[in-house]
């Protein structure tokens, strides 16, 4: 790895996408942070990382348009180069009952979940192989992808498609010594899950996980201490799956 690696992180103005950006910060990352519409909540995640030393940069992109996704990433690539690791965190939920799931809701999970990893990873991979130093790469799928969740059909489809293309990328890049691999939370508290209280008896552990702790995760998958683990789905699920 190189001295000051970047890492880019999707939906960084979230909750875990916060909480990740900050755990790569501090094992030495500089960072481009991704965010759609809620710039006061990455803006004030800047701030914050960069009075702590670290080099930041913003990115406000809708990841469901291929189109601008790809421009936005080439001219970003042609001005700081490719990213040592990248961080798919973005996604939305459109929850109802199947029956009674409008098309919208289900283009809009499918296009902001799933098809955002080819919008955004199929331009950064060749860059990131000629890097020339191996890289990491770390899609945030569900628990709902693996089991399925009732109400969420479409959000289900979403990540469980997120795996498949992982292990997919998985087997291409291991050549090249970039690792792709898969997290697979549960319920995690944050904005998402408020609500969900009535839940938690379900978990063997007795309680929500913290965003921190899934940011722990994600900071081993992307750390060079991680070279040896690919293709895999790591559920961080206190029991529950």
């Amino acid at each position: 790895m190189t001295t000051n690696p970047t890492a880019l992180v999707t939906g960084a103005s979230g909750d875990l996408g916060q909480a990740i950006a900050r755990r790569l910060a501090a094992q030495g990352f500089d960072l481009l942070l991704h965010y759609h519409q809620n710039r006061v909540g990455a803006v004030a995640l800047a701030e914050e990382l960069e009075k702590n030393g670290t080099k930041v940069r913003l990115l406000c992109l809708d990841l469901s348009d291929g189109p601008a996704t790809q421009k936005a990433l080439e001219e970003d690539l042609e001005r700081f180069g490719a990213p040592w690791a990248v961080v798919h965190n973005a996604g939305i939920v459109r929850d109802s009952s199947f029956p009674a799931m409008a098309a919208q809701d289900w283009e809009q999970v499918i296009g902001t979940n799933l098809n955002s990893f080819y919008y955004l990873l199929q331009p950064l991979v060749l860059p990131m192989v000629k890097l020339r130093s191996g890289g990491r790469i770390l899609v945030v799928s569900s628990l709902a992808g693996i089991r399925g969740h009732q109400g969420q059909t479409n959000y289900a489809a979403s990540k469980a498609g997120l795996i498949a293309a992982a292990k997919s990328l998985s087997l291409e890049l291991a050549s090249r010594k970039i690792t792709v691999n898969c997290i697979a939370p549960g319920l995690i508290e944050s904005k998402m899950t408020q609500g969900l209280e009535a839940l938690i008896p379900q978990i063997p552990l007795g309680r929500m996980g913290t965003a921190e702790e899934v940011a722990n995760l994600a900071g081993f998958l992307c750390s060079p201490g991680a070279g040896y683990i690919t293709g895999q789905v790591i559920q961080i699920d206190g029991g529950l799956g």
